[in-house]
């Protein structure tokens, strides 16, 4: 059974984002979490809470063993983008694209304990 979690709108860039996601596709949960720990990414932790989120789903409402479940997909789409501008020589401006991104994890486990 697939279980997912959503973080959305987290302010920072999705590119970002999928370098630490690809790392814990195919992770048991617990491992993912551990890893998640050390990573120096400010978005690991973002990432660190959604995992837990997922788990905390499977296991509350699904009734899945949380130490039975792997990490089948993670997926970081493009959110808003604010548009912001710096001020250049001789009047000009530069755009400054602020993006952020919805993060979606999806755990996969067998039922009961």
């Amino acid at each position: 059974m697939e279980v997912r979690a959503l973080a959305a709108n987290q302010p920072v860039s999705p590119s970002k984002v999928r370098l630490v996601l690809e790392r814990i596709v195919g992770l048991p949960v617990g491992d993912a979490l551990s890893l998640l720990e050390y990573l120096p990414q400010p978005s690991a932790r973002i990432v660190w809470k959604t995992v837990k989120s997922a788990a905390a789903n499977a296991e509350n409402n699904y009734n899945l063993n949380p130490d039975r479940l792997l990490v089948k997909r993670a997926v970081a789409g493009d959110a808003r983008t604010l548009k912001r501008y710096k001020p250049r020589s001789r009047g000009r401006a530069s755009p400054i694209l602020k993006r952020s991104s919805h993060i979606e994890i999806v755990v996969e486990g067998n039922e009961g304990y």
